[in-house]
């Protein structure tokens, strides 16, 4: 039993077991793994995302194809501001010369002209529809002649005829024809110029003016859409393999010509929007100068042709449009190109 206790001489060291403390809340059981839900997609039937768009979103052709589209909607939008301003002023032009007609009197030997004058005044006061009948003085009658005849005119002694302005309040109400067959009836030497020459030839100009601005703005657009077809070629051309995989794995044509349109629509409204904010800097940065410039040649030149040289709210309007359609067309031509290039390759 002694030699059971002490072993060579020593003595078996002590262990001392001591408490544990019990320190904060008990540790809550490990949560099991929510079962996963029967509705969620596995393996094939699962939606995958592109990780990548399959037209790079910045490249050189792109930045090229948005400033070229930039230019050609800027070229689109000064047109339409071009022919708003034409159409403005020719309108302003014909209702001017509608509502003004002229009575000339031309010199008749043995006829004292300031008799006929005041014949016709008093006739034509009889009509209605008609607001105010004047004849020039002399002084205005020499002020017309000035720029073909010089300074210092005598009128005594030159065979010059006579003008009696009419302003017509409402022309509906104005009989032209019997003013016309009265004043030459009654007044020698007297006739009638409704201005109808004048009023036919502004028609004519305006319209063709239209005509021309409608040919150029497509001329733009063309050539647009030109280049919209060369940069989707260029674009499916760097993206082939991605494409060439899509196609024969079977993704549909439309996802892929979708994909090219909404990177091209992108690039459209940019270049588009950027065109359109530059043409409408340049008619303000005009009407400012015009305004300013008041009393210069030029800009008198400008306002006696155009009056104020100012965009209206329609042409302000037609911007827009420019800018909606050059977007559009630039997705719809992108896209067919694609649609084009994947048949091909079927």
């Amino acid at each position: 039993m002694a030699g059971s206790k002490k072993q060579d001489g020593k003595k078996a060291p002590e262990v001392s077991v001591r408490p544990q403390r019990k320190t904060g809340r008990p540790k809550k059981p490990a949560r099991k793994p929510a079962p996963k839900s029967k509705s969620a997609p596995k393996g094939d039937a699962a939606k995958l995302r592109p990780s990548a768009a399959i037209v790079p979103p910045q490249s050189v052709a792109g930045r090229a194809l948005t400033l070229v589209v930039a230019i050609m909607s800027f070229l689109a939008c000064l047109t339409v501001g071009a022919v708003s301003i034409v159409w403005d002023a020719a309108d302003a032009w014909q209702n001017d010369l509608v509502r003004e007609i002229t009575i000339q009197i031309r010199p008749t030997e043995g006829v004292e002209m300031l008799r006929e004058i005041d014949k016709a005044v008093a006739l034509a006061q009889e009509f209605s529809g008609i607001d105010n009948v004047r004849a020039l003085s002399d002084s205005e009658t020499k002020a017309l002649l000035e720029p073909w005849l010089g300074d210092g005119l005598q009128l005594d002694g030159l065979p010059v005829p006579r003008l009696i302005q009419i302003t017509i309040a409402d022309p509906s109400l104005l009989n032209l024809e019997q003013l016309r067959a009265t004043i030459r009836q009654n007044v020698t030497g007297a006739s009638v110029d409704d201005h109808s020459v004048w009023t036919s030839r502004l028609s004519a100009m305006a319209g063709t003016v239209v005509a021309g601005g409608f040919a150029i703005m497509l001329l733009v657009l063309g050539s647009m859409v030109l280049s919209v077809v060369f940069a989707t070629q260029a674009a499916m051309a760097g993206n082939k393999d991605v494409v060439s995989v899509l196609h024969f794995v079977g993704a549909e044509d439309t996802f892929i010509a979708r994909e090219f349109q909404r990177h091209f629509l992108v690039l459209g409204l940019k270049g588009g929007v950027s065109g359109g904010l530059a043409s409408i800097v340049c008619f303000v940065l005009l009407d400012m100068m015009t305004r300013q410039g008041t009393g210069q040649a030029g800009s008198d030149q400008l306002s006696a042709l155009f009056g104020t040289v100012s965009v209206s709210l329609l042409g302000y309007f037609g911007v827009f449009g420019v800018v909606f359609l050059v977007a559009v067309l630039t997705a719809l031509t992108s896209g067919l190109a694609v649609k084009a290039h994947l048949a091909k390759v079927d």
